[in-house]
């Protein structure tokens, strides 16, 4: 593709977009989304929309060198096994016809586990909404039946009511009450998060961010009022890692922001090769109430 070419935004999936000004409807004209009342969003060349409202605080977004450390490393596989249960999961909750069937993800990243799900979910389509634009532009590209938004997902999802059939949220924020709105009567939400062993050979010497003792209980304390809790499911990686490897599983997270890179660099250096690290994850189903 020329520097001057653009990645069209797939338009089967506008008809689930609503505007972030009025909550009305959206419609394609390019090169834009526009609505009724006459709010414009700008189609970026590569591929995504940008729904964020003003108060979307952008410091708070992945950056580049962020995006481009979680590509890297999820290049590598070595969290094929949780895209693959996420898959599983997908395609049990959308059952045998998941022809036009819509699957969001929150805080998508770089669309991985997304895309995964839909080569599953044969016919399915999705939508990836992250603050990053960085991000964005690489999941408008990560699979044929998939659109990227920009949009924080700690706020009002730019989404139709009872649009969507699954949400999917990796190691993500969620909006509980919005996650409950948008999705159709009977509906799944898919959850993976880090557990308590998460990276646990890589924290302290490292200096990354620990992971919260309790997280998995004020998960479902978040999520009961509006959710039914159906499965959890415990997984556990044993991980061979190169230091470069490392160095991007350690960039691409929230620990990023906490630890500069030169001194990231040099606790790095000291760590034997392979490094062995253990990604302790869980992934939860929890089915809307009504």
């Amino acid at each position: 593709m020329s520097p001057r070419a653009r990645h069209p935004f797939p338009e089967p999936l506008v008809r689930h977009l609503r505007c972030p000004v009025c909550g009305l409807g959206l419609a394609l004209d390019e090169p834009a989304l526009r609505c009724a009342s006459g709010h414009s969003f700008d189609l970026a060349r590569q591929g995504y929309v940008n729904l964020a409202t003003g108060s979307a605080l952008q410091e708070n977004a992945d950056t580049a060198a962020q995006v481009e450390a979680r590509e890297a490393f999820l290049a590598g596989g070595h969290y094929r096994p949780l895209a693959e249960a996420l898959a599983d999961r997908a395609a049990q909750a959308l059952g045998l016809d998941a022809e036009g069937r819509l699957v969001v993800e929150l805080g998508a990243g770089t669309g991985y586990y997304l895309a995964r799900v839909l080569d599953r979910a044969a016919g399915s389509v999705g939508l990836a909404l992250d603050l990053s634009k960085y991000a964005a532009r690489r999941a408008a590209r990560a699979h044929p039946r998939m659109g990227a938004v920009v949009a924080d997902v700690t706020e009002a999802l730019p989404l139709a009511t009872g649009c969507a059939a699954l949400v999917l949220s990796v190691f993500a924020p969620r909006h509980a009450s919005e996650i409950h709105r948008v999705l159709g009567e009977g509906a799944s939400l898919l959850v993976a998060s880090p557990g308590a062993r998460h990276l646990q050979e890589l924290i302290e010497p490292l200096g990354l961010l620990k992971v919260e003792p309790e997280k998995q209980t004020r998960l479902r304390s978040q999520l009961e009022p509006l959710f039914v809790p159906e499965q959890e499911t415990a997984l556990e990686l044993a991980l061979r890692l190169s230091r470069s490897e490392v160095l991007s599983l350690a960039s691409m997270g929230p620990s990023a922001r906490h630890v500069e890179e030169a001194a990231l660099r040099g606790r790095i250096e000291a760590l034997e090769e392979p490094c062995l690290v253990t990604a302790s994850l869980t992934v939860s189903v929890f089915r809307r109430r009504a």
